[in-house]
């Protein structure tokens, strides 16, 4: 993939039709670099899916947030490397063998698919992971289970805004850290929790950003989608000291 700034966004495609995913798709690919694929469009449309990435000209994040025995996800891996994803979200959490097992079949099937483990969701804050039994601070379980699926591994991460800066720390220059929870300056968090603008994103530390509502609920997608675009670039440059 190029190395444009512009494809530093990804656009969640959370339609409930592959109608409305792909003229949406198609409204607003010139200020997108990737293309997420989650639970709703695909539990809709299957395969169809993943394929509107062709129709697009963007590669697909296919974020199914596997968490299963490791057999399981296994075959699971290897159907998304069938269908051209470019990248596959598991749960961290699903343990080190479930992780390593994800990797080492992407890696046997030989089409580009790069596993992605999925740490802390950004719906949840300390109180909902005391709830299910995790005890310690949230930004200390997201590093443990990042540092875990690193030694088996994985080399890409969803993490929220707020951990980007402590996981670019502990991890280094190489992970590939995709951010969601990315809400312009002033607007609803929605369910999300833990939330930055998108240049506050890429200056804590993101490779990418998601974003999805603002986009999508926009009253012209394309020109919201541009302006987030805009706002990673100027980022980006900063960071980089371009």
């Amino acid at each position: 993939m190029n190395d444009s700034l512009a494809s530093r966004l990804v656009l969640a495609l959370d339609l409930p039709t592959l109608d409305q995913a792909r003229a949406m798709a198609l409204a607003v690919r010139e200020a997108v670099g990737m293309l997420k694929v989650g639970l709703e469009l695909f539990v809709e449309a299957g395969p169809r899916a993943v394929a509107l990435g062709e129709e697009a000209g963007r590669p697909v994040f296919l974020d199914l947030k596997l968490h299963d025995i490791p057999e399981t996800v296994d075959r699971a891996v290897a159907r998304a490397s069938a269908l051209g994803a470019r990248m596959l979200t598991v749960h961290a959490s699903g343990g080190p063998a479930m992780v390593r097992r994800a990797v080492e079949r992407a890696a046997a099937e030989g089409a580009g698919l790069e596993i992605v483990a999925v740490t802390v969701l950004t719906s949840l804050d300390a109180r909902d992971l005391g709830a299910i039994g995790v005890g310690g601070d949230l930004v200390s379980q997201v590093e443990r289970l990042a540092r875990m699926a690193w030694a088996e591994g994985v080399r890409a991460f969803v993490c929220s805004p707020r951990e980007a800066a402590t996981l670019r720390a502990a991890l280094g220059p190489d992970a590939t850290l995709i951010t969601p929870g990315v809400r312009p300056a002033g607007g609803s968090s929605d369910d999300q929790k833990r939330t930055m603008t998108a240049g506050e994103a890429i200056h804590s530390g993101a490779s990418w950003v998601v974003v999805g509502r603002p986009i999508r609920d926009a009253a012209d997608p394309l020109a919201a989608a541009r302006a987030i675009a805009s706002e990673v670039a100027s980022a980006w440059g900063a960071r980089s000291g371009g």
